[in-house]
């Protein structure tokens, strides 16, 4: 009864004027909590609905599932939510893009920024519709997404590697911004979506012992590999979330980790959104890092360095943080601690507009049928068609479409999945290679299609031989090989396929099978294409050096067929750049779990690889001249090229700055992608492109994360790949600072 008291009192002062009516002249006020008034901001509307909720309310609120508070008008909400390249796992039909990594081969911010608000939209009309439905609060219906994944792909290996934007932080964090910005939208009050950063640091596998690792890097390696993309996305990007990772850091459970989630992510770079932990992440605390001896200490622990919410072993309904109930009785930790934390939740379903009027939030009306709206699907095939990557030709693309006869092979000729990544949604239509093919050459030519080879062995009763004969009277063999996301991904149950585990690849080299069928249609004299899809880089030495053309395809989305034929048979120019370094082999390979960034990525990589980081070819050619740099204000350099289309077909060229130090200890990178843009150009025209490097571009950040003066004489190449490949059409210039 004295609790019962204590919340009525409470409840009495939390009330405010909302509205006036007139009688007889006199206006009467009418009341309502103050965490309801709009008129009021989100953060002090947040803190008095905390203040209303019992110390049990406030537990249940801090997990993936957090259940209605009826006394409060507090509904149902399910905070996981994806949507890495279109919204997933709804069971509504959406539109799917390139996977991540395909994206990052675009190079082009404002593509994925659309991306992101396409993102948003269809987002909306599905949250809109569940409540239209009865379904309101359903997991996968939400509007708090836990995207972007900008860890960095640090070892081509790893099977979420996929989801990320490559091995480069610049990048991954310029790409990173883009998509934040597309998902959380420009209104100045309410949040179109929510968008995370994950994982939490210094995260990129093995799968099969993420829940167990303790990593530590050099402090070099950590403020500028590391962690810079999650700085650009926090402070510049404006993220509303970030998402801890499994692993341990230094010892320590990254969720639990005080000196990244409160020195770096909350003190240094200010960050005032809510951290969920990824899922399962703090029961890892006590049954698998045993770094806590129990699931008590293991939640305090997590929300003292400022883990907000738990996604935790959702399969079983069962949370470590329902421990925090037990340990506020038992001493272990201040009830005021959770009420911080339960503040930045309510926060940003404030600023999403789920306790405010429908009629007053512009993301209300956002219709159903919004949902595979043309102009999405229009972009999803855009962005395929950028994100194709051309690394061979011979001069046998584009092909004519006035071939008689051409035969489509390949583990991937015919396979949708494989096309939709992972983390993925439902495409209204999906189109394969062989129904783009089909569609670009119709009645006119002959398509023949064999599946030939799975992605790791022979289809049963079938021979090479057999596969050869069949297509034995095509002028041109179409081979759509390399893996797919059930093979690569996260950890998962892939331990006896050959070259894979947990998730992961065991090794990078294409499957041999699927070599061996290439090898014998070259030797039957046959002219062979090799489509390569994967999410990661792939060994192919034997065809780098005798297959006639190869186009690296990534996972493309729902309209990957159709950019595959169009490239192919030119009537879209290849633009895509490579977002990660293709390794020859195994052998350049550091141990997988050594996170020393020493001889990794084109950054360091010491070694000759068989496609670099930012390669890619085109059907023209272009040339950037006239370099000119210019020092504006402090530490500001401003880089102007002119870029030409010196060839014979219209096209995007990625242009790419590279900044390298003389003095290896203000940078010891061999070089570093410092800036970059997608231009359009047709043939003959011109374009003077402009470049802005701040401090920050120049010298490594010193070992406590603060930008360091730089000195010295520096390096700037522009071009359209880095300065040593042998496609290299730009200029090279030095910068003295002294």
């Amino acid at each position: 009864m004295k609790r019962l008291f204590l919340c009525i009192f409470a409840f009495s002062l939390m009330i405010r004027p909302f509205s006036i009516s007139a009688h007889r002249g006199e206006q009467i006020k009418k009341t309502v909590p103050t965490y309801l008034d709009e008129t009021i901001d989100f953060e002090s509307r947040a803190k008095a609905l905390v203040k209303l909720m019992t110390l049990k309310e406030k537990v249940e609120q801090m997990r993936e599932y957090a259940p209605a508070i009826p006394r409060l008008g507090v509904p149902t909400y399910f905070w996981w939510n994806e949507t890495l390249h279109g919204v997933a796992r709804s069971k509504d039909t959406v539109t799917v893009f390139p996977q991540s990594i395909g994206m990052a081969a675009c190079f082009d911010r404002s593509a994925i920024k659309v991306m992101g608000d396409i993102c948003a939209t269809e987002a909306r009309a599905i949250y809109n519709q569940s409540f239209r439905d009865g379904e309101g609060g359903q997991q996968y219906k939400g509007l708090t997404f836990w995207t972007p994944n900008i860890n960095i792909f640090r070892d081509p290996r790893w099977g979420r590697g996929q989801e990320t934007y490559g091995e480069d932080p610049y990048l991954t964090g310029q790409l990173g911004i883009a998509i934040v910005e597309g998902l959380q939208g420009d209104n100045p009050k309410y949040l179109k979506t929510s968008a995370c950063a994950k994982h939490f640091a210094v995260h990129s596998g093995p799968e099969a012992s993420r829940h167990v690792f303790d990593v530590d890097v050099s402090n070099d390696d950590l403020w500028n590999t590391y962690l810079p993309a999650f700085r650009d996305l926090i402070v510049d990007g404006q993220v509303s979330s970030v998402m801890c990772a499994y692993n341990r850091f230094r010892g320590r459970p990254c969720c639990a980790n005080e000196h990244l989630m409160i020195d770096v992510l909350r003190d240094m770079w200010g960050f005032k959104g809510y951290v969920t932990s990824d899922c399962g992440a703090i029961v890892d605390f006590w049954t698998t890092h045993k770094t806590y001896k129990d699931a008590e200490h293991s939640a305090v622990a997590a929300v003292n360095a400022s883990t907000d919410l738990e996604c935790g072993e959702f399969w079983r309904k069962n949370w470590t943080f329902d421990a925090l109930n037990k340990a506020v009785k038992d001493g272990l930790i201040d009830e005021e601690k959770l009420d911080i934390a339960v503040t930045r939740l309510m926060l940003i379903r404030m600023r999403l507009g789920m306790f405010d009027k429908k009629e007053h939030v512009p993301f209300s009306d956002i219709p159903y049928s919004i949902l595979n709206a043309p102009e999405h699907a229009s972009h999803a095939l855009k962005m395929a068609r950028e994100s194709m990557v051309l690394l061979k030709n011979n001069g046998i693309l584009p092909l004519s479409k006035e071939i008689k006869k051409i035969a489509i092979v390949g583990p991937n000729a015919d396979a949708e999945a494989t096309l939709l990544g992972n983390y993925n949604g439902i495409p209204k239509e999906i189109i394969t290679v062989l129904d783009g093919v089909t569609d670009k050459l119709g009645d006119s030519s002959k398509i023949i299609y064999d599946q030939g080879v799975s992605f790791v062995k022979l289809i049963e009763n079938e021979s090479i031989e057999d596969v050869v004969d069949k297509v034995n009277d095509a002028e041109i063999v179409l081979f759509a090989g390399g893996i797919n996301s059930q093979l690569e991904g996260e950890q998962g149950g892939t331990d006896n396929t050959p070259g894979f585990y947990q998730g992961d690849r065991t090794s990078i080299m294409l499957p041999s099978v699927q070599t061996d069928l290439m090898k014998a249609l070259k030797a039957a004299g046959k002219k062979v294409i090799f489509v390569n899809m994967s999410g990661s880089a792939m060994g192919m030495p034997w065809e780098a050096k005798n297959v006639d053309a190869i186009l690296q395809a990534w996972y493309g989305g729902q309209s990957a067929g159709t950019a595959i034929a169009d490239i192919l048979f030119g009537d879209y120019n290849p633009s895509g750049k490579l977002p990660i370094t293709f390794y020859k082999s195994d052998k350049d390979l550091p141990d997988f779990s050594d996170y020393n960034m020493e001889n990794r990525t084109y950054r360091y990589f010491k070694g000759k690889p068989e496609y670099a980081f930012g390669y890619g070819m085109s059907y023209t050619t272009y040339k950037c001249s006239n370099i000119q740099i210019v020092k504006t204000d402090g530490m500001n350099i401003q880089v102007e090229v002119t870029v030409e289309n010196t060839g014979t077909m219209d096209g995007d060229e990625v242009v790419e700055l590279y900044v390298s130090a003389a003095d290896k200890k203000m940078n010891p990178a061999i070089r570093s992608l410092k800036g970059f843009q997608r231009v359009h150009l047709a043939v003959g025209e011109k374009k003077v492109i402009s470049f802005v490097l701040d401090t920050m571009n120049w010298a490594a950040t010193s070992p406590d994360g603060q930008a360091r003066k730089p000195q010295g004489t520096y390096t700037i190449s522009v071009g359209g790949s880095q300065p040593d490949d042998a496609i290299f059409n730009g200029v090279v210039e030095t910068y003295d600072f002294d």
